[in-house]
C-alpha cells in the first residue's frame, strides 16, 4: 500500500451495530488527506481548501488614513466648543500628500486617502460647514470630536506577521479578500478529490427515460451530486449497475482505479440481490457496516487499495442523513481539511413522541417554527419514511435524538442540526 492509504486495514468492527460516536471515531482514526496540492489564482480560490499558511507580509492597511469623507486636522487646534479651519489642500485615495498641516488648518480629505503629515483626527463632511473669505476657503469643524476620530491606523486590520489563514480552511468570499489585502495573487490549495458516484438496482432508470412497471426514477444520483458539489469536488458519473454480482464487482474495481472515492448507494444489505457488500469484500476491506442509527442503518465504510468507499442506503432520505453525518466529513479530511461535524443548537419541541426505541439515535426531518411565546421552536415532519423526498424539501435540518431517549415531551429542548450549517445554505 502507498502512504495514501487507510490507516489499519485489517480493522473489522465486532459488534452488530455501531454507535453514532463510535462510528464517528472509526472515520476519524482512519482517515488521512489523499488530494495533492496546486496553485491558483485567487479569483479561483473560492471554495477550494487552502494548503498553506498565510502570513500578513505587511500592516494592513499600510499607513494612516482617513475613514469617511470630511476634513482632516491636528486635533492639539481643536477648540472643545469648535474650531474655524483654513483650507490648505486637497487629499484624494491613491494621491499622498508630503505637505504637513499647519496649526489651524484643515485638508479636505476623501474616505481611503493618507493622512497627510502632523494631522490625526477627521471631521465628516455632513458635520461641518464650509465658508469663503476673501478669496480663502475655511471650514467650521463641530465641537466634540476625541482626538483620531475617523481615522484608520496602520495595521488596524491586521499588523504585519499576523497569521490570517491556517492550512484546511475552506477558502470563503471574505478569507480570499483577506489574502488579496496583502498583496498575494496566488495561494496554494489541495487539488480537487475525484469522487465516483454509482447506483444500483434493475428497478433504477435515468430521467428522460420511460419508466418500466416497479421502476423508479435515479433521484438518489441528483441528491448526492449536488450534497457533493457543495464541498467543490471533481464528480464522475458511473451510471447505474444493474443487481449482477460479476457486473458490479468490476466496475467497482475499475472505478477504484481512478477515483480517491467511490460512494454508492443502495446494495448495501446482504439480500440476494444486494452485491456492493459482498464485492467490498471481495475486493477490498470493510471497516464499518450496520449503524444503530435511523435512518441509515446498512451504511458501509472500507477502502479498496487507496480509494476509500462508502457505501449508502438506498433511500433518499437515509443517503442524504447518511451523507451529511458521515459522507460530508470523510470528503473534507481527504480533501485536506478539518473532520467537519455539524453545527448542533438546542431548540424548544414543538412535538411529542410518545415512544422511542432505545439504544438507537434517531434523526428526524425539522422544520423550523414559532411556539406559543413566539421562540424559535422546532417541528418534525409528519411522515417518517425515508424513502419520502418532500421530507428533505420542507425540512429546515434534522433533529437529533440520542439513543438513551426513549420519549420527546413538548417544549423539551432538542438538538437541532440546520441544512444552512451543512453547506445547504
Amino acid at each position: 500500500m502507498s502512504d495514501r492509504s487507510l490507516i489499519d486495514d485489517c480493522f473489522l468492527h465486532d459488534k452488530d451495530r455501531l454507535r453514532h460516536h463510535e462510528a464517528l471515531e472509526i472515520l476519524k482514526d482512519r482517515l488521512r488527506p489523499v488530494a495533492g496540492t496546486e496553485y491558483v489564482a485567487l479569483e479561483d480560490a473560492h471554495r477550494r481548501v487552502l494548503a498553506e499558511r498565510i502570513t500578513a507580509p505587511r500592516d494592513v492597511p499600510a499607513a494612516d488614513n482617513s475613514a469617511v469623507d470630511g476634513y482632516a486636522f491636528r486635533h492639539k487646534d481643536h477648540d472643545p466648543a469648535g474650531g474655524f479651519f483654513k483650507l490648505e489642500q486637497r487629499i484624494a485615495a491613491g494621491h499622498p500628500s508630503d505637505r504637513e498641516i499647519g496649526p489651524w488648518a484643515a485638508a479636505r480629505i476623501f474616505t481611503g486617502a493618507l493622512m497627510p503629515p502632523g494631522a490625526d483626527t477627521v471631521a465628516m463632511q455632513e458635520d461641518c460647514e464650509r465658508h469663503e473669505q476673501d478669496g480663502k476657503s475655511f471650514v467650521i469643524v463641530p465641537h466634540g470630536l476625541a482626538k483620531g476620530a475617523n481615522r484608520r491606523r496602520a495595521g488596524e486590520d491586521v499588523k504585519q506577521g499576523t497569521v490570517l489563514l491556517e492550512p484546511g480552511r475552506r477558502l470563503r468570499p471574505q478569507d480570499v479578500a483577506a489574502i488579496a489585502s496583502t498583496g498575494q495573487e496566488t495561494v496554494r490549495v489541495h487539488a480537487h478529490l475525484k469522487v465516483g458516484l454509482m447506483s444500483t438496482g434493475d428497478e433504477i432508470r435515468r430521467p428522460g427515460t420511460d419508466l418500466p412497471d416497479g421502476g423508479v426514477y435515479d433521484s438518489n444520483h441528483y441528491l448526492l451530486r449536488g450534497l457533493c458539489q457543495s464541498l467543490d469536488v471533481e464528480i464522475e458519473d458511473l451510471g447505474i449497475l444493474n443487481d449482477t454480482a460479476d457486473r458490479v464487482e468490476a466496475a467497482m474495481r475499475d472505478a477504484a482505479g481512478r477515483c480517491d472515492m467511490l460512494l454508492t448507494t443502495g446494495g448495501a444489505s446482504r439480500g440476494e440481490e444486494d452485491h456492493i457488500l459482498t464485492s467490498l469484500d471481495q475486493l477490498g476491506e470493510r471497516h464499518m457496516w450496520q449503524l444503530a442509527i435511523k435512518p441509515g442503518r446498512p451504511m458501509m465504510f472500507g477502502q479498496i487499495g487507496d480509494c476509500v468507499f462508502l457505501g449508502l442506503p438506498g433511500n433518499p432520505v437515509a443517503a442524504m442523513v447518511c451523507f451529511l453525518l458521515y459522507a460530508r466529513p470523510v470528503l473534507s479530511v481527504l480533501g485536506g481539511g478539518p473532520f467537519t461535524e455539524p453545527q448542533r443548537f438546542l431548540v424548544p419541541a414543538a412535538f411529542e413522541v410518545p415512544k422511542k426505541k432505545p439504544d438507537r439515535r434517531e434523526f428526524y426531518r425539522g422544520i423550523l417554527t414559532s411556539d406559543e411565546t413566539g421562540r424559535t421552536a422546532v417541528t418534525k415532519f409528519t411522515r417518517d419514511g425515508s424513502g419520502l423526498i418532500t421530507g428533505l424539501r420542507e425540512a429546515d435540518g434534522l433533529i437529533e435524538i440520542p439513543e438513551e431517549a426513549t420519549r420527546v415531551e413538548r417544549g423539551a429542548l432538542v438538538t437541532f442540526l440546520p441544512f444552512s450549517g451543512m453547506g445547504l445554505g
